[in-house]
């Protein structure tokens, strides 16, 4: 019988709010995501046998207690890197406590670490800290960022409004251009900053088409912005497709909450 190479192991924390976190191994379909509520960390993705799946999970409990933990963890036919369940142990450390809104991801040998710390001395200190549990076949990503007070900026202008596009396209709809327009006027008060327009879709078709629109959508977003006067080079895109949820998709609700457009401040 043919393995398939393991592919993701997700654990995320979200600290103060709710989130989601979705898992994928390589032939086999993408799992659905779990809702978060406040202060929940799930842990989800497919491991090698019952002895990780445990491992990883008391970890878990020992570091965030047994009451937040959310078990999304199952077993696949996988093959797992050598000493894999040694070195994911190592990278549960203490000190990812200090990321909030964050997303360890573990694919095989290649490591990305996301979310929001208090200060640029902390962003380099948890990934080195992470660098150093590990042998060289492993590969590091840093991207967590340091929270800034500007984003406070940001989310009120946005007020938690839908930017909305026309069925299937990334055609903005007109009831969005007056939100954009309060959302230019939000982002060129903070001169300097960066900011990154990701696109969101729902759970509806193919997740690859899906990654696609939303990348599609934050790339308009992003001309309408720049069409009013701010620079290109201070925006950057990226497109999660159906991957961070904020509702359910199961109903026409939850899926026309999960169609959005976020913002973020970055330095």
């Amino acid at each position: 019988m043919k393995h398939a190479v393991l592919k993701r192991l997700a654990l995320c924390w979200w600290l103060g709010v709710g989130g989601v976190v979705s898992a994928q191994a390589q032939n086999q379909t993408q799992s659905s995501a779990q809702v978060l509520e406040p202060h929940q960390v799930v842990v989800s993705g497919t491991v090698p046998d019952e002895a990780t799946r445990v491992a990883v999970l008391s970890r878990m409990r020992e570091l965030y207690g047994p009451e937040r933990v959310v078990d999304q963890l199952t077993l696949g036919s996988v093959v797992a890197p050598p000493q894999w369940q040694q070195y994911v142990q190592k990278m549960l450390s203490p000190s990812l406590k200090q990321v909030s809104r964050g997303q360890l991801s573990i694919q095989g040998n290649a490591i990305e670490l996301r979310g929001e710390v208090a200060n640029e001395a902390v962003r380099q200190q948890v990934a080195s800290d992470l660098s150093q549990t590990l042998n060289p076949t492993y590969t590091v990503r840093n991207g967590l960022r340091v929270a800034v007070q500007e984003q406070a900026v940001v989310d009120q202008a946005l007020a938690n409004r839908i930017v909305e596009f026309e069925p299937g396209s990334a055609v903005l709809r007109p009831t969005a251009q007056p939100i954009l327009d309060e959302m230019a006027t939000a982002m060129a008060r903070l001169k300097g900053r960066h900011f990154e327009v990701i696109g969101h879709t729902d759970a509806s078709g193919s997740r690859a088409a899906n990654v696609s629109l939303s990348l599609a959508r934050a790339q308009s977003v992003k001309r309408y912005l720049t069409g009013k006067g701010l620079p290109a080079d201070s925006i950057a895109i990226s497109g999660l497709g159906p991957d961070q949820p904020v509702a359910s998709n199961e109903t026409d609700e939850g899926r026309a909450r999960n169609r959005r457009i976020e913002f973020r401040v970055g330095s």
